[in-house]
């Protein structure tokens, strides 16, 4: 039977500015649900809390407080002195390097592993993040506007990676762009 993550009756306001209102929606588990909405809308936010990186004001999430989490953000949030590979090998300590590397080739990325973030592109240092990610133990992938920056070719095949690496796993995935929403092929679109 396929189990479910729920929020129910979620709010958040900043400074009496309200954010999120009594939101309530399921989240099947081993699933892609996607994120719709407009700018403002409260999209980070949600993020956040499902993170634990805030608390609502009231609300009920329920089955999210035992999950393994991993994230990509919308800012890469590497560490910049690292080289590519020692970022990714933070979340995936247990890897050997040459399947790093070839996880790292496989989105594109050769002969960059050496290198220090800083001195990278941001689209290759968008793939290191999201490879970061999915590289890590977790249940709970979540993924606010992951693949922005990328042309799409690279987009397609990053996306393809994303898909085949979380295979079985729960996703959130936040986008405004149809194309991504088309090849990630959600099972569920939330419009917030």
């Amino acid at each position: 039977m396929e189990r479910s993550l729920y929020i129910e009756h979620l709010y958040k306001s900043y400074h009496n500015q309200p954010v999120l209102t009594d939101l309530c929606c399921q989240i099947p588990q081993g699933k892609v649900t996607a994120i719709t909405a407009p700018s403002g809308s409260g999209k980070t936010t949600l993020i956040r809390i499902l993170l634990g990186l805030e608390e609502p004001d009231y609300g009920v999430l329920n089955g999210f407080k035992n999950l393994k989490k991993s994230a990509v953000f919308q800012e890469d949030r590497l560490c910049e002195n690292l080289t590519a590979l020692a970022n990714i090998r933070l979340t995936s300590i247990s890897q050997n390097k040459s399947y790093l590397i070839s996880a790292m080739e496989q989105i594109g990325l050769y002969d960059c592993w050496q290198k220090p973030v800083h001195e990278l592109s941001g689209g290759m240092k968008r793939r290191i993040a999201i490879l970061r990610a999915l590289l890590a133990d977790y249940d709970l992938l979540i993924l606010d506007e992951p693949f922005k920056g990328l042309d799409p070719a690279t987009k397609e095949i990053v996306i393809k990676d994303t898909k085949k690496r979380s295979m079985g796993k729960t996703i959130l995935f936040v986008t405004h762009d149809e194309l991504e929403l088309s090849l990630m092929n959600p099972s569920q679109i939330l419009t917030l």
